[in-house]
């Protein structure tokens, strides 16, 4: 979680120091972090889920790798509205698209609407998943 969380820090300190202007007060910011911080502590638990289920370090290493295409189809490029309607439905109802919404409300005034309970139904969802999946793993092969 720290090292995600420094990961994140160095993106962003990347993206003001090439130009990015985020208009978020502190509290905005708090709470952008608090996003991040949830996401992320979401995914490392379904990774470490996806890890547990590896048969070898490399099987273990690379499952997860679809999640990195998931922000790709999702909101983060360009708006919803302007994909063909498959790829739109997906992108309106996968967990990457709410979380992106609320991030970029939060860092530069844009609506957030609802999708701020949704990222946060999202996140705690898939790490409540992540988590029970790993412990019955972990507990059903203890010895590793």
């Amino acid at each position: 979680m720290i090292q995600s969380m420094l990961s994140v820090a160095v993106v962003i300190g990347i993206a003001v120091l090439i130009g990015f202007r985020p208009t978020a007060s502190p509290a905005e910011w708090i709470a952008a972090i608090g996003v991040l911080a949830m996401i992320s502590f979401a995914l490392i638990w379904l990774s470490v889920a996806l890890g547990l289920v590896s048969k070898s370090v490399e099987t273990a290493s690379n499952l997860p790798m679809f999640l990195m295409l998931l922000p790709f189809l999702g909101s983060g490029f360009v708006p919803t509205d302007s994909m063909p309607t498959g790829v739109r439905w997906f992108a309106e109802y996968q967990p990457f698209t709410p979380v992106t919404e609320t991030l970029r409300g939060l860092l530069l005034g844009t609506p957030i609407g609802n999708n701020a309970i949704i990222a946060v139904a999202w996140c705690a969802g898939i790490a409540l998943l992540g988590y029970l999946w790993a412990r019955r793993l972990y507990i059903r092969h203890p010895v590793r």
